[in-house]
């Protein structure tokens, strides 16, 4: 086994009583003497004139042998916010794991060195990390939101790998390979001592393992140009990630990495975040229920002196449906306002044509019945049928409208606990 690399921090922008940064923006470079002066300086213009969070852009060199870390190093005494590790092993995902895990800030995030990814995703890629929304933020070449410029060739490869973790590791995200990721340093405190590439497999590692321990991974389309005099040796970095999936994949087998603990433990810290269970969710409900139908009751009765009952009773019913669904959504299932998307308004319209039916339904019964009754007579058979479309209607909210309620809030920090017992237990 390879000795653990030696980091060493040869140039920093903080002192005694510096806050850690919000974002830590890690580029990984080796041999770039060319490239990492305009990119570094080109990057912090960009965080400095149109970034919120505060910031630190750290340039991790892997055992360079040219002029790279030289040039990094003036960087730091130039630029403010610029710091510099060296680090005497070569290999990105060494690097990018030496960097990632001796960070004090609360999110972490690199950039390949040749900034081939359009800045103006940055932001969209790391907020839902601040805001505790997301665990792990990537950008996608290949989301049809997306807009790349790149050779045949590439294309071809980079679908076909992302074609095989799909197919071998059940992959649900869609891009491995850009270079352009985040995760919430909570997460990869948890996460990084279970990674074992040191080269460009290690992004793909890390997803995995994230997406198998149950965090939310976050895609953001991005603006992408290939670098054409990019180095990387396709060939053999192509044979590294296919002998990794081979790894990874007998790992996942094989039961010996730690993740269906992580995951218990994710899934009972969602727990004690949900709402209270069926009693709870019966009584609120209830109270929401209750109002929606004196609304309604009331909505349908000043209606109906200026139309006909069935299109009183249409307009009544519909508006009150609306703000039944959402107020369930929030009250009832404990699900936040950015979670109350078109799909759940969907289905709570699917929800509204069951009680449109029935309550419908039983006013032309009660017209076939006795063409001549009044508001009255309409208005308690609409109570009694309306009484009987919620109880259906609970039914569908808890099974089909909301089904992952209470579960959809993300812990505080469902992997960092007892970390070193998981890396223990994966050494074995």
């Amino acid at each position: 086994m390879a000795p653990e690399p030696t980091l060493q921090i040869l140039g920093s922008p903080t002192g005694p009583g510096t806050e850690p940064p919000v974002v830590d923006v890690v580029v990984p470079v080796y041999n770039e003497e060319r490239d990492v002066a305009p990119s570094v300086r080109r990057l912090h213009r960009y965080l400095s004139e149109r970034f919120p969070f505060s910031f630190r852009i750290t340039i991790a060199d892997n055992a360079s042998t040219d002029r790279t870390l030289e040039i990094a190093r003036a960087l730091s005494l130039e630029l403010p916010e610029v710091e510099v590790a060296h680090l005497d092993q070569k290999g990105r995902g060494r690097a990018l794991k030496a960097v990632w895990s001796a960070s004090d800030a609360t999110v972490l995030a690199y950039l390949d060195v040749d900034l081939s990814t359009d800045l103006d995703a940055l932001l969209p890629l790391v907020s839902p990390l601040v805001s505790g929304h997301s665990d792990v933020a990537i950008g996608s070449r290949l989301s049809p939101m997306s807009r790349v410029v790149r050779g045949p060739k590439r294309e071809l490869i980079s679908r076909s790998y992302n074609l095989i973790l799909r197919t071998t590791l059940h992959a649900g995200f869609s891009d491995a390979q850009c270079g352009f990721k985040a995760i919430r340093a909570d997460r990869a405190r948890a996460l990084l001592p279970l990674v074992e590439d040191t080269g460009w497999f290690f992004d793909t590692e890390l997803l995995v393992l994230a997406e198998r321990a149950g965090l939310r991974i976050h895609e953001v389309p991005v603006d992408w140009v290939d670098d054409p005099d990019s180095r990387v040796d396709i060939v053999s970095t192509a044979v590294a990630d296919l002998k990794g999936v081979w790894r990874l994949g007998r790992a996942l087998s094989s039961g010996r990495l730690p993740l269906s603990a992580l995951r218990e433990k994710a899934e009972a810290e969602a727990a004690v975040h949900a709402p209270p269970g069926l009693v709870g969710q019966m009584v609120r409900f209830g109270t929401v229920g209750v109002l929606s139908t004196i609304a309604y009751v009331v909505l349908f009765v000043w209606l109906r002196q200026a139309m006909p009952a069935q299109a009183a009773n249409l307009v009544a019913l519909l508006a009150t449906a609306l703000v039944n669904t959402a107020a369930n959504a929030r009250i009832t299932f404990g699900l936040r306002d950015e979670e109350h998307g078109w799909r759940l308004h969907a289905r709570g319209l699917g929800v509204f044509a069951i009680a449109l039916g029935l309550t419908s339904g039983s006013l032309a019964a009660l017209h076939a019945l006795a063409p001549a009754t009044g508001v009255a007579a309409e208005t308690l058979v609409l109570i009694v049928a309306n009484a009987v479309a919620t109880v259906a209607r609970f039914l569908l909210y808890r099974s089909w409208v909301f089904p992952r309620s209470g579960s959809s809030t993300p812990p505080t920090n469902p992997l960092a606990a007892d970390r070193d017992d998981a890396h223990e237990e994966a050494s074995r």
